[in-house]
């Protein structure tokens, strides 16, 4: 059997849907000047919200576009997100998207200003079961949906109500949690939480970050498959090879304790910096989402580029366990590029296995 291909989440938005794409926006501020929610505050003062059919239909589409480039579990694109965190901030109750703070990120990377904690974080009702039918009626293939972490979303809002992280972080993985079971009860067979901030942070990752995770998955039926994806972080800009990214080596810190998770499957990145391969030999029973696609740079890999490195993949795990897929979310990229790596990662997937 050919070896699985997936995306990871985000997609380059369709030319008729106008929701604000944050890697657009934050190119388009200086440093330090960077309001990643004002743009989509923006866009609903303008009309934005009664945006519904171009939205399902951009949805469509992209998962189209996926599948017609052979990816055997497509995203919906995250058509519908001005920002992947934000978008699920805004329907949890707590968060204050008019009084924003100005704080630092992702290890001092990034600054913004940014929504703040002002109320306990609640859900008052799951929004992601819809979005997931609206991609899945567009294919056959499973389609799989992806939320923020609780360790990512604290690293990308401020707390002024809580005090304490750890309270936090389990009143948003039981929010969470709520859409997770959401959507495996409709139907979604693939589920996802992003915690590249595991990466960055792996100590904190470890003393209770992991812990939050098997919290956001807890009672999803084993028909649903359950994810998280650890990347080193998005660059500034394309074709930049100088961003400081998280250390690689916290792959192998966490892999113990993600071996022993109860997730089923592990996305890593592996195209922007390679690891050394023997990190897979680590994870005897996961199945690993090996990135073998960059995500912010220009240059199509070629096929025998990726096949190559699957293949020396293929030393450390078993097939049935390695899924092809990009480092990260593609919506720093045009579509045409897009279409063009993941038809050639699609191709090489197709040689291996």
């Amino acid at each position: 059997m050919p070896l699985l291909t997936t995306t990871i989440g985000s997609y380059p938005k369709p030319a008729g849907v106008h929701v604000p794409n944050w890697f657009d926006v934050r190119r388009s501020h200086a440093p330090g000047e960077w309001h990643p929610t004002k743009a989509y505050d923006n866009y609903l003062k303008s009309g934005g919200g009664s945006d519904e059919v171009a939205l399902d239909n951009g949805t469509v589409e992209v998962v189209h576009e996926q599948v017609a480039a052979d990816i055997d579990v497509p995203t919906d694109g995250e058509i519908r997100r001005e920002h992947y965190i934000y978008y699920q901030c805004r329907h949890l109750s707590g968060f204050d998207f008019a009084g924003l703070t100005h704080k630092a990120m992702r290890q001092g990377s990034w600054v913004a200003e940014v929504p703040t904690v002002r109320g306990p974080i609640k859900i008052a009702s799951p929004i992601l079961p819809r979005d997931w039918r609206i991609a899945q009626s567009a294919t056959d293939r499973p389609v799989k949906i992806t939320l923020p972490g609780p360790m990512t979303i604290i690293d990308s809002t401020a707390d002024a109500y809580y005090g304490d992280e750890r309270r936090l972080a389990v009143d948003l993985a039981d929010a969470l949690n709520a859409e997770v079971r959401a959507l495996a009860e409709a139907g979604c067979r693939w589920i996802q939480i992003d915690e590249p901030v595991f990466a960055r942070e792996p100590d904190r990752a470890l003393t209770y970050g992991i812990d939050l995770l098997a919290r956001c998955f807890h009672g999803v039926p084993a028909t649903a498959k359950r994810a998280v994806h650890i990347c080193c972080g998005y660059p500034s800009a394309l074709d930049l090879e100088t961003f400081p990214k998280a250390n690689a080596s916290a792959y192998f810190q966490l892999s113990a304790a993600l071996e022993a998770a109860p997730v089923d499957a592990i996305s890593i990145e592996d195209a922007h910096r390679h690891n050394d391969l023997s990190l897979l030999e680590r994870f005897r029973t996961k199945t690993v989402m090996l990135g073998l696609i960059g995500i912010a740079r220009t240059r199509i890999e070629p096929v025998e580029e990726i096949r190559a490195r699957l293949e020396a993949a293929l030393g450390h795990i078993d097939a049935y366990r390695l899924i092809a897929a990009p480092d990260c979310g593609l919506i720093m990229l045009d579509r045409k590029t897009v279409i063009a790596k993941l038809r050639n990662l699609a191709a090489a997937a197709r040689m291996c296995g």
